[in-house]
């Protein structure tokens, strides 16, 4: 006799953090009067908003895209390195009992590579392959630029693979997938 699995749906929530700052100009010259020319300068990132896994069967693993992830640099500092990061909440149905529970050791990230980028430089993905995919325990990088200067951007479409517990009951899970950059 065969046992029957539970379906289980998995969509999450995306968050995202940024690190804006403010230039401060000195004179180009000792003759010249100190000027103070106050800009934002911009390093940010966005991310969709939502986005649905679908469902699998208990005992099984998921994959799914999380959408376009992109990183801006309109920085005026040389070079204008960054890291982007990523972590994750467990997932949770109903009031999160542990069945109701897939937790965040469950879930793994790899970025792939970069699918736009403008401006140059070295851009490294955090997880170029699935077979580099990283557990979301704790922090991780998503992607970073090493070397280069100037306004850049780089996008990216990571991939979620989360492995569903055996003991797991039906319901639709939810949790946050937070990317940051600095």
């Amino acid at each position: 006799m065969r046992a029957l699995s539970t379906l289980v749906g998995v969509a999450l929530s995306v968050g995202v953090t940024s690190s804006p700052a403010i230039a401060i100009a000195s004179p180009a010259t000792p003759h010249e009067t100190a000027q103070i020319r106050l800009a934002q300068q911009m390093l940010s990132i966005t991310v969709p908003s939502a986005a649905n896994l679908g469902a699998a069967f208990t005992g099984t693993t998921l994959s799914g895209r999380l959408g376009a992830v992109t990183v801006e640099d309109h920085r005026i500092v040389n070079p204008n390195t960054w890291t982007a990061t990523v972590s994750a909440t467990s997932f949770r149905t109903g009031t999160g009992t542990p069945a109701q529970t897939i937790p965040n050791s469950q879930v793994s990230y790899w970025s792939g590579p970069a699918t736009k980028s403008t401006g140059g430089g070295t851009l490294i993905p955090g997880q170029l392959t699935a077979a580099q995919a990283q557990s979301l325990t704790v922090s991780r990088t998503a992607f970073r630029k090493t070397a280069g200067s100037g306004n850049n951007t780089v996008t990216w479409t990571p991939t979620l693979l989360v492995t569903i517990p055996s003991t797991a009951v039906l319901g639709l899970y939810t949790g946050t997938i937070t990317h940051s950059v600095a």
